[in-house]
């Protein structure tokens, strides 16, 4: 089977996905893309650039698959009669309706934001199917869906959100974790170490992480840290105050230029707190985990969906105070839990045939 994917954001997340599937599948997959950047504007322009593309694209097409960067119903307009019998599938990694904005951001005292939300409602509308990346995410973009429309002055269509609902569904990032194993170490830290592997901006909420470590810091209780993951430009000010108040505790503070090293990191680490106030599917967690980290949870999320919260009610904390004790505890008694769950079945090579079948139903 030709898949064609169109990805108007072609960068982290979005572009390890695409090009593991491609990797992993027996289907052909080709792949247009525009660079990962300049995101707003990917949203408005890039279904016009990657229209363009379509029309001089000559090779044989059996699905259209995209992604939620792309504005569906202005790329399928342009398009005409080039892919008028071609099913289209719309893969969910995030979207803006339940995706919690940049308190820095001019556009949501502008009430420009808004008109994101609209591209994802009406592209998730316009699409054969859609496809989710957990039961979290699709759920609560139905229920933004819901108040989104409330918020509009009349013909509210309300009963769009169910034909939505009914032509969605699951289907789990595929991680590419086997890749992991040559540089399998046990841990043997004589002081636990605390492990960091996220992008560094707001949403990840590294302001509880880090105070949590200051507090900790505080009482003399002793511990290591390793700071990983991507910084932008407007990088939050706490990771530029915690370089210097944990200074002699840090021992790796920055991004991993590359896989060998962030993987034998990954290896190394005692304990992964997370404080994220957005995940989707949480790549990253699911990473450290599979390298045997010990994770500590918000009950939030799509974490106790993920990690099975009823079956390993140790991983996980209800509050910031109860991430503090939970963390305490473990740096004082060390870890004596293991996971109750098999992380391989988020390994492509086990989910990019789930990958294979799903897609064959469309055509």
């Amino acid at each position: 089977m030709n898949i064609l994917y169109i990805e108007p954001y072609y960068s982290g997340s979005h572009k390890r996905w695409i090009d593991s599937y491609q990797k992993y599948s027996n289907h052909n997959i080709e792949i247009l893309t525009l660079p990962g950047n300049k995101w707003k504007w990917r949203m408005h322009g890039g279904a016009v650039t990657l229209a363009d593309k379509i029309l001089n694209y000559d090779k044989k097409i059996d699905l259209l698959l995209c992604s939620d960067f792309l504005n569906l119903p202005v790329f399928k307009s342009l398009c005409k009669d080039k892919i008028a019998n071609i099913p289209i599938i719309m893969y969910f990694h995030e979207n803006q309706l339940s995706y919690p904005w940049s308190p820095h951001d001019s556009d949501i005292d502008l009430s420009r934001d808004l008109h994101y939300h609209y591209i994802n409602y009406t592209s998730s509308l316009t699409a054969d199917f859609n496809l989710f990346n957990s039961k979290y995410h699709l759920n609560s973009y139905l229920d933004a869906l819901k108040k989104y429309l409330k918020k509009m002055p009349d013909f509210n269509n309300f009963e769009t959100v169910d034909l939505i609902s009914k032509k969605s569904d699951i289907l789990y990032i595929g991680c590419d974790l086997k890749k992991f194993n040559q540089y399998r170490d046990e841990k043997g830290n004589e002081i636990p170490l605390i492990l960091w592997n996220h992008r560094w901006e707001f949403d990840k909420n590294p302001e509880v992480f880090f105070n949590t470590l200051f507090k900790i810091k505080d009482e003399n209780i002793n511990f290591k840290l390793a700071v990983m993951g991507e910084r932008f430009k407007d990088c939050p000010e706490i990771f530029n105050r915690a370089k210097k108040v944990l200074s002699d505790n840090i021992v790796q503070f920055g991004f991993c230029e590359s896989f060998e090293e962030y993987a034998q990191w990954l290896w190394k680490a005692d304990i992964l707190p997370v404080t994220s106030k957005q995940d989707f599917f949480g790549i990253s967690i699911v990473e450290a985990v599979y390298c045997d980290t010990y994770p500590l949870l918000p009950i939030r999320l799509t974490y106790p969906e993920l990690f099975d919260s009823e079956k390993n009610s140790n991983y996980f904390y209800k509050n910031d105070n109860d991430l503090y004790k939970k963390l305490k505890g473990l740096l004082i008694n060390g870890m004596d839990h293991k996971l109750k769950m098999n992380l391989n079945q988020y390994d492509w090579e086990i989910m990019s045939d789930l990958y294979d079948k799903t897609f064959k139903k469309f055509v």
